[in-house]
């Protein structure tokens, strides 16, 4: 049985904000759709941050918490952007990361490939998948050519 009522902007909001956390410019986008002439989401996005009901920086946060064991910090940065998080909450969020970018690597790299690459091929393979989790060039090159290295046979002559 469909409501006649209507929701109210700030009830929808309030919804939303209730399942996960939304950056301001996400949650703006969202109520778009349900605006009418005589709502002013701006000022609904700017009450919303004066209680403290939204924060990018809280919402940031919670997407690194979120992102960070299975893709790298580029990834996790163009999905901040991409939600219209700040830059400097953004530069912030990164920074983190990049502390232990090479170990979350390794991890991402093990559960999905139980073996160095042995053929051009191979290395190729993983280097894209690594690479499409946003991982740097660099951080790949060191995993998968230790990996390669760890695996070599030993020469016995």
């Amino acid at each position: 049985m469909r409501q006649t009522v209507e929701k109210s902007l700030r009830q929808r909001a309030l919804e939303l904000l209730s399942k996960r956390e939304y950056s301001a410019a996400e949650l703006a986008q969202k109520l778009k759709g349900y605006a009418g002439e005589e709502d002013d989401i701006p000022a609904l996005i700017a009450d919303f941050k004066g209680r403290g009901w939204l924060s990018d920086a809280r919402y940031t946060e919670q997407m690194v918490h979120a992102r960070q064991a299975k893709f790298g910090a580029a990834r996790v940065a163009h999905e901040l952007r991409e939600k219209g998080v700040d830059d400097t909450l953004i530069a912030e969020a990164v920074a983190g990361l990049q502390d232990n970018e090479v170990e979350r690597a390794r991890e991402v790299w093990r559960k999905k490939f139980k073996a160095a690459a042995t053929t051009r091929e191979e290395w190729a393979k993983q280097a894209r998948f690594l690479q499409s989790r946003g991982f740097t060039f660099e951080v790949i090159k060191q995993i998968l050519n230790r990996h390669a290295e760890d695996d070599s046979p030993e020469d016995d002559s």
